[in-house]
């Protein structure tokens, strides 16, 4: 399973605010140290906000914030809310073509992979991921 590049971008930006705790960063700011598109970070950002997990601040010394503490966001949940977890066509209940859909084996073998996939993910939140905060700020600083 591959997590498409908004998710990814969204875990990013989240460790980033995490390891930062001391003050809004602009998204710009972000994108720059992450050698990212500031445009679609722009947008993740905004899915952020919309989802609660960060608050932006307008104005000379805006940027984003944590809106939780690390611990409290689950890796899981933030997952499953931005991901399609659609893996194949026969996920979508009344909109598959496939021929063998009724009996076929793989989706069910596909939806059990999918629960482990995030059961484990379940177990992280993002106070794990930014376990090193010294060695991840270091690492973003020294991009530039």
């Amino acid at each position: 399973m591959e997590l498409n590049q908004f998710t990814d971008y969204a875990l990013r930006a989240l460790i980033y605010l995490a390891v930062h705790p001391d003050k809004p960063h602009p998204t710009s700011k972000i994108a720059s140290d992450y050698q990212i598109s500031v445009h679609h970070l722009s947008k993740v950002m905004q899915r952020l906000a919309e989802l609660g997990y960060v608050e932006t601040h307008r104005g000379r010394y805006g940027g984003a914030t944590l809106a939780r503490h690390p611990r409290d966001i689950s890796v899981g949940t933030l997952v499953r809310e931005l991901e399609p977890l659609q893996l194949v066509e026969c996920f979508a209940e009344g909109q598959s073509s496939c021929a063998i859909a009724s009996s076929c084996g793989l989706k069910r073998a596909l939806i059990r992979a999918q629960k482990a996939f995030l059961h484990v993910l379940d177990g992280y939140h993002l106070q794990d991921l930014a376990r090193s905060p010294k060695s991840l700020r270091a690492l973003l600083s020294s991009q530039v």
